[in-house]
């Protein structure tokens, strides 16, 4: 099981805010989770990986964003406490790695970049290797060269590239983004129905260009959960109390910083809403959160479905054993 973060606002937050302070940041939930029980594995320590954006443009340093990733255990790293100590950005992609598909290696490790774009997924391609071959024989060669190691995670990431109507855009419109999402999305689908697996596929795929970010919550089953998937919006994410407490507070009206995260960075039930099974959010440059269902064949409005599977994973809270879409 994996879990990531993503952070989106209109002031820089200083890294440490997001990775290393709070109790429950996803860099302790990699070894203490509160709310998700991985019967599989107890521990996220196959490594880590953390992008960001420049708040300010600097034309020298060009668009893309800034990757930093390690093999390490994340709560081990005392460069990334360093880091995130003195680091600010206002689109910051977060996650800790827990070994689906691929070896330990820091080609495996999420965020993973394309010109300016970055890519993270939480969950697993179900019998990868006998969709691997479809999947690569249908790429086009800047794609497939793209990609430096071997999880399905990466090669979720080159797909969806060559879904796009040009990969080495300097801008990408939301449209864009959430049309070449659901592409990639029903592309699985299409290897995995070809190749007779039945066994279903968790699909938390998340991408931005830095202005953008498109996310779903999907699995290619219309009776199991997803693996879980929360937001929270507000004006201020700040420590409410000694102990590296966190809240998200709400000011006015206004809707300074949208998160996104595998599970919440806060014990404040108030904070977080869940994002339905089978849903793509997408964050617009100017802060709207949509959240868009994805209809296909795997669309089950109003039936009960079941969270033994992705919990079985390690990819949902063992509280609920059934939710209404």
């Amino acid at each position: 099981m994996c879990r990531f973060v993503i952070y989106k606002g209109t002031s820089p937050v200083q890294l440490s805010h997001l990775l290393t302070r709070p109790t429950h940041s996803i860099i302790n939930q990699a070894f203490d989770s509160r709310l998700r029980l991985d019967r599989r594995r107890p521990m996220n320590g196959d490594g880590f990986g953390v992008g960001w954006y420049d708040a300010v443009y600097d034309e020298e340093l060009g668009p893309q964003p800034t990757i930093f990733t390690s093999v390490t255990p994340a709560w081990n790293n005392v460069n990334l406490t360093r880091l995130a100590e003195k680091t600010k950005s206002p689109l910051v992609f977060g996650h800790v790695r827990a070994t689906t598909a691929g070896s330990l290696s820091l080609d495996n490790c999420h965020p993973f970049v394309y010109g300016r774009l970055m890519f993270m997924h939480n969950g697993g391609i179900a019998q990868w290797p006998l969709v691997k071959r479809s999947l690569q024989r249908d790429l086009p060669d800047v794609a497939f060269h793209m990609v430096q190691g071997n999880t399905d995670s990466e090669w979720a990431f080159a797909l969806f590239l060559s879904k796009l109507p040009d990969p080495d855009a300097q801008t990408f419109t939301p449209d864009v983004l959430r049309r070449a999402m659901l592409d990639t999305i029903a592309a699985l689908n299409e290897f995995a129905e070809a190749a007779g697996i039945t066994e279903p596929s968790l699909m938390n795929f998340c991408v931005t260009d830095g202005d953008t970010v498109v996310a779903t919550r999907y699995i290619s089953s219309d009776k199991d959960e997803a693996a879980s998937l929360w937001f929270s919006s507000g004006t201020t994410f700040s420590e409410d109390a000694e102990g590296g407490h966190y809240k998200m507070s709400k000011s006015d009206k206004r809707e300074n910083i949208i998160m996104v995260a595998s599970e919440p960075l806060t014990f404040e039930r108030a904070d977080w809403m869940e994002i339905k099974t089978n849903t793509l959010v997408l964050i617009t440059p100017r802060f709207n959160l949509l959240q868009i269902p994805i209809v296909d064949k795997f669309s089950a409005p109003g039936v009960l479905r079941k969270a033994d599977f992705a919990q079985e994973k390690g990819f949902l809270d063992p509280r609920n054993t059934a939710r209404r879409q």
